[in-house]
């Protein structure tokens, strides 16, 4: 059977006739903005599960109750795309097999509620849309069957069913899905083991960032296994590679998802190096009339200009919409990705954009790193929360590599605004220059973004030098002096092994106590620290201040 798209009441011979396989994201902001774009076209859509349009980033807060209504996941049906859009949309659907010579699909019903033919058909098009998405990472582990992900409306069922009843839960993986499950099912009572291969949950944060993070999750009752595999699945536990065995009524699996190219490879389109589609900047594949969008194509970094790997909703949604403005004939082209992300773990917000320290020493790439931990907003106003931020800036061009921010409240516009500054080509020294909005419960009038601009200028501009928590043990041990300019409480209540507790306000009266050779300055977040280095250096000492002061390196030093 041969079907030449939907039908339309112009009968204009012209008609341009769309495909597109796979909905939500990427796929249905692609089909919404070709309508509007072009009244005449023929659009349908194949979406082989049975909900076209749907927000899975909500999925694990209707699995913990946040949100109650599972209709409040459902953004689109069928019906109401067709009848708004003249969409035709083919849900419960499979796409078989591309013929890029004939310009056809072949499509087959999957299940019940299918709105194709029986059997095999054929959809012909004149441009094509892969927007298939990715699919989750499922290992060889003996009783991995039991083990449930959470990648679609279907699979939200599965896991809320076996929710009943269930008094005990293992998460196996720590990346954001991974912890918003975690999150939710201890938010509706559960008794939740999270386990995670790497030594820290959260990749995209360095040590010193990911310890709130753990600690937080371990303060909500959650048992965190660190550095430890799951070997095995039993009927009602999980058995880890030392031997340990965790009671699990429930299991889930978040491990990672890879790019879903079945298809493409069956077309025989091009693959780049990490496996996704290759696509050009106008996401066209190696085959000119197929086009390529969201979480299954190979994006390029925006700070190396490599090939990545990114799965992100924000960037399939932007590529769904200009995709359309391309095939119609609009100028639009698609940009390098930062990545710039941020998820809620239990209460504290954790974002990051850009590439990470660990990242930058892998590749062997110089940086400079800035800590600060200012608050939300103006201290004296009730309710500031205190917030950890990450700054790595190359130390030639002064450009933004990447950020990470740790907090309760306001991370999230800090994080948004680096972005921005990024995107723009904007210096981290001009970040002393922006003009943000300021009120006491909003912010504070030397933002936080203002301030790592002032910090990173000074060292930019040689002022001062700083050194980080992971270099602190290896200078002592080569000569270096710790200088701790807190109050005495503060130091009697923890402080770096082998530091010198001399007051910032008695620095001047005390400058024939300090030793001779160079001096590392701490405090407790690092300003007393730079306030103490500038008298010092003034004073002709080698000093050099603890990026980000004991806060920062009590986080690295107990980052498991």
């Amino acid at each position: 059977m041969y079907l030449g798209g939907m039908k339309n009441n112009s009968a204009q011979t012209d008609q341009k006739k769309y495909v597109i396989v796979g909905g939500v994201a990427g796929g249905m902001s692609a089909a919404t903005r070709l309508r509007r774009l072009d009244e005449n076209a023929s659009i349908t859509v194949v979406e082989r599960s049975g909900y076209v349009s749907f927000a899975n980033c909500g999925l694990p807060y209707y699995v913990g109750g946040v949100i109650e209504e599972r209709g409040e996941l459902l953004l689109q049906t069928p019906e109401a795309l067709k009848a708004r859009f003249n969409i035709d949309v083919l849900v419960h659907t499979e796409v078989t097999h591309i013929d890029p010579a004939a310009k056809t699909v072949q499509i087959q019903p999957v299940g019940e509620g299918s709105r194709a033919p029986a059997g095999t058909t054929e959809l012909a098009y004149d441009s094509l849309i892969l927007s298939p998405g990715a699919t989750p990472v499922i290992p060889p582990i003996p009783g991995i069957e039991r083990a449930l992900p959470l990648h679609n409306i279907e699979d939200t069922d599965a896991l809320m069913a076996n929710t009943q009843g269930a008094t005990t839960a293992v998460v196996i993986g720590g990346g954001f899905i991974g912890v918003e499950v975690t999150e939710n099912l201890a938010h509706r009572g559960l008794k939740v083991a999270l386990v995670e291969g790497a030594d820290q949950v959260m990749a995209p944060l360095d040590p010193e960032m990911v310890t709130p993070v753990h600690d937080r999750i371990r303060e909500r009752g959650v048992d965190l296994y660190l550095g430890s595999q799951v070997v095995a699945i039993g009927d009602d536990d999980v058995e880890l590679a030392d031997g340990t065995k965790i009671q699990a009524d429930l299991v889930v699996a978040s491990i990672g998802v890879r790019p879903d190219t079945t298809l493409a490879e069956q077309a025989g389109l091009t693959l780049g190096e990490t496996g996704g589609i290759a696509v050009d900047t106008k996401m066209r594949t190696s085959d000119p009339s197929i086009y390529a969008i969201g979480d299954a194509v190979e994006k390029t970094d925006a700070i190396s200009g490599d090939a990545s790997l990114v799965a992100l909703a924000n960037t399939a949604n932007r590529q769904g919409r200009m995709v359309a403005d391309i095939i119609t004939g609009r100028e639009a082209a698609d940009r390098p990705v930062l990545g710039t992300s941020i998820v809620q773990v239990f209460d504290l917000h954790v974002a990051s954009t850009g590439w990470n320290e660990k990242r930058l020493r892998a590749a062997g790439r110089a940086y400079r790193a800035i800590h600060s931990h200012p608050s939300s907003h103006a201290g004296y106003y009730p309710g500031a929360a205190a917030m950890d931020l990450k700054l790595l800036v190359d130390p030639e061009t002064d450009l933004i590599l990447g950020a990470q921010g740790v907090g309760e409240d306001g991370i999230d516009k800090r994080i948004d605004v680096i972005a921005t500054a990024i995107a723009g080509g904007i210096t981290a020294s001009e970040l002393t220059d922006l003009e943000l909005a300021y009120a006491p419960p909003f912010g504070s009038a030397k933002d936080p973004i203002n301030m790592l601009g002032y910090i990173n200028r000074n060292l930019h501009e040689g002022l001062t030098e700083s050194v980080q928590w992971h270099e602190v043990a290896g200078l002592m041990e080569s000569g270096a002096h710790l200088i701790d300019v807190r109050g005495p409480g503060e130091f009697a209540n923890g402080a770096i092994p082998g530091a010198i507790n001399i007051p910032l306000d008695e620095i001047r009266d005390r400058l024939d106590e300090f030793p001779d050779g160079e001096l590392i300055v701490s405090c407790q977040v690092g300003l007393r620290g730079y306030l103490a280095s500038r008298i010092l250096r003034q004073h002709g000492r080698d000093a050099k201040n603890l990026s980000g002061g004991y806060r920062t390196w009590k986080a690295g030093t107990n980052a498991s």
